[in-house]
């Protein structure tokens, strides 16, 4: 049964000009036809309704359709949906920038705007090189990043995200030459990332970090002493700490940013994915005053060029305001901490099965490592029939949904976990 006011047909003629992502296109199966999204549940063009578990991506915090971001792009949309940034500047990319220094912790208050969270990484790296060549140091232009991370696609960020990711690894022949070591989480890990440092450090601009999960490295956790021990590094040899938090911001790991667990202030912090609840493409690179103060020159050279298109965008602005007042609103984050209990205790049936290898819980993301994941392609159809909508990678099975869903789809997300990987 097609959905009212969908078309019948126009998913049924395939799907001949479009080109998908991380996707074989000669040997991938079609993909699903949505026709709406409403809260958490996709309705494809076929009729069925799926609970969405991965929330696009980890980008729709607030459900689908939420009716105050609507709302508010719909009354941008009537203004002006767009001007360019050069030279002009607009309400609603004000009024966000200040909203963000305002709620970031720290000096973390001088706000660039993209639209992708590549680009945002890709900023920072930027700005931090160039933090160095303003101050006439033209040495450090190397970063560490760590194994297990995962910053993008575009070929900078790829350069810092670990080059054994598969999705990376043809091109490591080809990227800027960087560090990525192991985090140091234990006594080996830190004794080698210290004496790293120590040979390196006059060649580094900085570190670029997930703070506490490594998303799409392998939803891979790691403890707030962690971030300290980052940070204390960064201050004793001088280097710039970047923290990707497009995966971690905005409520995810528990906390409003995930860097505020371990009561650090990253140098450099990027935000993308949830900035706009879900519902517009914006980024944004956010510099601490050292670092801003840095380009404050009367030499034209010494400020940064770097400058997107769509750069603050107004409807991306508009919707990103309004997702920050539900922010403020709603108990998101109490939400978060109840499903964190939820997460726990649903998927706890799965650590006795044969094939986990492990299953952990932080905030709203619930994860479901297999020692071995088998035919990818049939466990995603079983989900479908089973009435979720999830997207395991390598050997992970995951949940990160929206932070307010309700409590019945919840328990229908870990209950469709728990049935298939019985079935499996």
């Amino acid at each position: 049964m097609t959905p009212a006011g969908i078309e019948p047909d126009w998913y049924g003629t395939g799907f001949p000009h479009i080109w998908l992502p991380y996707t074989q296109m000669k040997t991938a199966a079609p993909p699903l036809a949505v026709a709406r999204t409403h809260g958490s549940r996709i309705v494809l063009a076929d009729g069925r309704e799926l609970v969405d578990g991965i929330a696009s991506w980890w980008t729709a915090c607030h459900g689908y359709n939420n009716p105050h971001i609507r709302a508010a792009v719909a009354r941008q949309l009537e203004i002006m949906p767009h001007v360019m940034l050069g030279g002009l500047v607009h309400e609603a990319a004000l009024t966000l920038a200040k909203r963000l220094a305002g709620l970031l912790p720290g000096d973390l208050t001088r706000v660039f705007f993209s639209d992708s969270g590549s680009v945002a990484v890709e900023v920072a790296l930027k700005m931090a090189t160039q933090y160095w060549l303003n101050q006439g140091v033209r040495s450090r232009t190397t970063f560490v990043a760590f194994k297990g991370g995962y910053h993008g696609d575009t070929i900078a960020v790829m350069a810092v995200s670990d080059p054994e990711e598969s999705m990376h690894a043809l091109f490591s022949g080809l990227l800027p030459k960087h560090h990525v070591i192991d985090l140091p989480q234990d006594d080996a890990s830190i004794a080698a990332f210290d004496q790293f440092l120590s040979q390196k450090a006059d060649t580094l601009a900085g570190m670029v970090v997930e703070p506490l999960v490594q998303g799409a490295g392998g939803m891979l956790f790691h403890n707030a002493e962690v971030l300290r021990r980052l940070r204390a590094a960064a201050d004793r040899y001088g280097l710039l700490l970047i923290c990707d938090e497009i995966f971690t911001g905005f409520g995810r790991t528990g906390a409003m940013f995930a860097c505020e667990t371990a009561g650090i202030v990253p140098d450099i912090m990027t935000l993308s994915k949830a900035l706009t609840g879900g519902t517009m493409a914006l980024a944004a690179t956010v510099a601490r005053a050292k670092i801003f103060d840095a380009f404050w020159s009367d030499d034209p050279a010494q400020a940064l060029m770097h400058g997107p298109t769509y750069m603050a965008n107004a409807l991306a602005c508009a919707a990103a305001n309004a997702s920050l007042d539900l922010f403020e609103r709603e108990p998101r984050l109490a939400q978060v901490a109840a499903m964190a209990k939820a997460l726990a205790s649903g998927l706890a049936p799965c650590r006795d099965f044969k094939g986990v290898k492990d299953v952990r819980v932080l905030g709203a993301i619930g994860v479901v490592e297999l020692a071995h994941m088998g035919d990818l392609d049939a466990l995603k159809r079983r989900f479908v029939e089973a009435g979720v909508w999830l997207r395991p990678f390598n050997n992970i099975v995951y949940l990160t949904p929206a932070l307010n869903i309700g409590p019945e789809d919840l328990a229908k997300l870990t209950g469709a976990v728990v049935e298939v990987l019985t079935a499996i």
